[in-house]
């Protein structure tokens, strides 16, 4: 795929993303009904769960990429799962974001250790580590084969996180189901959900796509200075 497809793929993306994201703050503010129990507090749901779910995801791209990357050394699986994971770590801070002022209105504190909140910022912690460790030596190749470890490792963290309102007493919210009678949230709440979600997904590979396209940019720039010095020699 040529750096013009990716740059023009992040454009067409990144536009959906954001009239998506206009849709769904529309629907936010005047259409969605407001939930019974909590009330207004309820809609950050349709920022934080979305949120979530593509962070998540964008984990899962790096272990998976990091996973064959160690097995091929193929440096674009390298591209991908460091893009991936800017990406993560960008929604798995609004979730860190969203989820505090939603516990305050909802619990009157700011945070409480409770499970799924403390293992999703575990999670954070560990794909900072993920970008340390591959600074950390001046072998790239080695850096980069140490950062895919810890991907692979961060995102066993995930399931942990999805069943930890089910395993451990939480003061989380239970996850959102589907039942054979249909979904446990009202349709509309589902249908702005699902607007949420898909905006943030397009926003995702829009971001993955232009992270690529630098990343890719950058690493052929180095090899064209290298390839350069080899041929003419570098001066003693």
């Amino acid at each position: 795929m040529s750096l013009g497809t990716i740059r023009w793929g992040a454009v067409a993306t990144g536009v959906v993303g954001v009239a998506l994201a206009l849709l769904f703050h529309w629907q936010v503010f005047f259409w969605v009904p407001t939930e019974a129990t909590m009330g207004i507090v309820q809609r950050i749901f349709y920022i934080h769960v979305p949120a979530a779910w593509v962070g998540f995801f964008a984990f899962f791209i790096v272990a998976l990429c990091s996973a064959v990357y160690l097995w091929l050394e193929e440096d674009r699986l390298d591209m991908a799962a460091v893009s991936a994971a800017e990406g993560g770590i960008l929604f798995t801070t609004i979730v860190l974001i969203s989820g505090p002022l939603w516990a305050y209105l909802a619990w009157g504190t700011w945070w409480t250790w409770e499970p799924r909140l403390t293992l999703t910022l575990l999670l954070w912690f560990i794909y900072v580590g993920y970008f340390l460790v591959r600074s950390s030596t001046e072998n790239e190749r080695r850096g980069r084969k140490l950062a895919a470890v810890v991907g692979i490792v961060g995102a066993l963290n995930i399931p942990l996180i999805h069943m930890s309102v089910l395993w451990f007493r939480s003061l989380h919210p239970q996850p959102v189901v589907l039942r054979t009678d249909g979904p446990s949230l009202h349709p509309d709440m589902l249908t702005t959900l699902m607007v949420a979600l898909a905006s943030f997904i397009f926003i995702f590979v829009s971001l993955f796509l232009l992270r690529y396209g630098a990343e890719r940019l950058d690493r052929e720039s180095q090899f064209r200075g290298s390839d350069r010095e080899e041929r003419e020699g570098v001066p003693v």
